[in-house]
């Protein structure tokens, strides 16, 4: 199709919600614009055309009969429009969003949070997918996703959640009396680890800590990893923001912390572009449930 034989979109709808009203002023209230402005798409219409199209009548218009004939075309071709575009739509917002995060952040934030996103918006489908794997997010398929790190994923909008830092914590239970100093104290304890991640290793390498025998450390998903936190089972890497209760108690102590860094945390990632309805309304309940725990209300 050559598309430059064709006018303007724009002139088209104009002058097709012209055809529908009979009224300069009607149209632009519909298309909320000003009467100047619906009159000046109508004659740039007219005048690629060269074709006079519509005609004063009393206090409206009229169509000419080449105005009729036009219009006749382009209320089937609207409608087609529409239909297609409804279509589409009711598709996009019956999808269920997709989210996926760290089994840790799902089991520690997320979930004891969640009944109030469902009660709020009950024809919103979720499907949650607590993973360590990093699943990339392509068009129909993850929709949002929840990870740790400083905001630099290249390709992807980042917005920050959960500002956190990790510390290397245990149980009183386990723990004891025992004096820790030293990143040294601690590789006699059993470790427990998320799958599919690598802490232990890459906190050792942090510490400039080299092992000499082989650490004991046991590889669970990430809710039974804060799980055996709790009961002593090992000591473990982990958010500060999904421990602080454990911490305030007492039952939980701080061997290590890290830095706080600016910035660091559980950030929000889409992809660039147009974000699908139901989505908006999922990010704008994870602020407010942010913005709840600034607050000291959760």
């Amino acid at each position: 199709m050559d598309w430059r034989a064709l006018p303007s979109l724009n002139s088209l709808k104009v002058f097709a919600v012209v055809a529908e009203t009979r009224s300069l002023s009607a149209a632009g209230r519909e298309l909320n614009v000003t009467h100047a402005a619906v009159s000046q798409q109508v004659r740039s219409l007219e005048n690629f055309m060269g074709l006079q199209l519509v005609a004063r009548e009393g206090r409206g218009v009229a169509l000419t009969p080449e105005g009729e004939q036009l219009y006749s075309g382009l209320s089937g071709g609207f409608e087609t429009i529409r239909e297609a575009v409804d279509a589409l739509l009711k598709d996009d917002t019956a999808r269920p969003l997709n989210i996926t995060m760290t089994p840790s952040f799902a089991v520690s934030w997320l979930m004891p949070r969640i009944n109030d996103f469902r009660l709020q918006y009950p024809d919103i489908e979720l499907m949650l997918n607590p993973t360590a794997e990093v699943i990339e997010l392509k068009p129909g398929g993850v929709d949002l996703a929840i990870r740790f790190g400083g905001g630099n994923w290249p390709g992807l909008e980042s917005e920050l959640l959960l500002p956190t830092n990790f510390a290397v914590v245990g149980a009183n239970c386990l723990i004891g009396d025992k004096v820790i100093e030293t990143p040294e104290d601690i590789i006699e304890f059993p470790w427990l680890q998320e799958y599919g991640t690598n802490e232990l290793a890459m906190w050792m390498e942090e510490q400039g800590v080299v092992p000499k025998g082989k650490l004991n450390i046991t590889h669970l998903p990430g809710y039974m990893v804060l799980e055996g936190l709790r009961r002593g089972d090992g000591i473990s890497a982990t958010a500060m923001a999904f421990i602080e209760p454990d911490i305030a108690s007492g039952s939980l102590r701080v061997l290590f912390e890290d830095t706080v860094r600016l910035g660091t945390g559980y950030y929000m990632l889409t992809r660039p572009g147009v974000i699908r309805p139901p989505l908006k309304k999922l990010m704008t309940w994870l602020r407010s449930m942010r913005d709840e725990r600034k607050a000291g209300k959760i």
